[in-house]
């Protein structure tokens, strides 16, 4: 049986400029550390926030021989954690880009990547109109793996408006899943706190959400308030504000097992028929 262990979740305010974003990641990375963490989840576009698709385009680079996450193999390494990149966007080499989160072993090595599936195209009222399947591709599969004996679920900000990923992320033995973010703050003020609760609480599991949070240099204004929810559905700790910073708390595989046998709704789920008005068909 895995053992407790402790996570750190940063708050980050993203520039547009990799080497600063990195060097502040790797001050978190020595704080997590410091405080006896085993797990870092960054925020959403934590490498660099970019302003518009032409300066995205100057950033992002291939996937292979990456210069970003050279360095954040450095930092994994040097810390000794599991460093959990929120995002960073990778260039797909057909014009587009991927919204990638990694997740680094201690030795450095990439342990796992997830491309964001759902992406977020929407108007909101007072804002600009959000089109991200304009500049990114969508990812098409679930991603899990493996920290301090745990099963860690991936996914992304948007991503947590579609119940069924993290439910099929349950079901295939995540009791942690990494919600890494950069929320805006009409929606975020709305439905934050309770979407990531509810996830929590319809999969039994822990859930991290680690927030870009304030106004950032590409002109974005984030919502913050990083969470990490415990399987019953309680808030344990909270960045209650949209300052950076790190939070803390301890996984216990324990309460993931306790709140599955307090509510089986994994266990109870049964098939059913999509078709409607078929009573009294022919």
């Amino acid at each position: 049986m895995p053992q407790p262990f402790k996570v750190a979740v940063a708050q980050m305010r993203s520039g547009t400029e990799a080497k600063t974003n990195l060097d502040v990641i790797a001050a978190l990375a020595q704080k997590a550390a410091d405080e006896g963490a085993r797990y870092l989840l960054t925020p959403e576009m934590s490498v660099a926030f970019a302003e518009n698709k032409a300066q995205l385009a100057s950033i992002a680079e291939p996937f292979e021989g990456n210069t970003a996450l050279g360095r954040l193999a450095e930092i994994a390494r040097a810390s000794g954690l599991y460093l959990h990149v929120g995002s960073l966007a990778i260039a797909a080499g057909d014009g587009k880009f991927l919204n990638r989160s990694v997740l680094f072993a201690p030795d450095g090595k990439i342990a796992a990547h997830y491309d964001k599936i759902h992406l977020f195209d929407a108007n909101l009222p007072g804002e600009r109109a959000y089109l991200e399947s304009a500049t990114y591709s969508g990812g098409d599969h679930l991603v899990w793996s493996e920290v301090e004996g745990m099963r860690l679920g991936l996914s992304i900000c948007y991503d947590m408006r579609f119940a069924q990923l993290y439910t099929d992320l349950a079901l295939g033995g995540a009791g942690i899943i990494a919600v890494p973010a950069a929320f805006t703050v009409p929606t975020g003020q709305a439905h934050w706190h309770v979407l990531l609760r509810s996830r929590a609480i319809e999969t039994g599991c822990y859930v991290l959400a680690a927030a870009q949070g304030g106004l950032h240099q590409n002109g974005r204004y984030t919502f913050g308030h990083s969470l990490i929810v415990d399987p019953w559905g309680r808030v344990v700790v909270e960045k209650s504000d949209n300052e950076p910073g790190i939070i803390f708390a301890e996984i216990d595989p324990d309460a993931v097992t306790q709140a599955r046998e307090k509510i089986p709704a994994l266990a109870n789920r049964r098939p059913y028929s999509l078709s409607v008005n078929h009573e009294g068909a022919e």
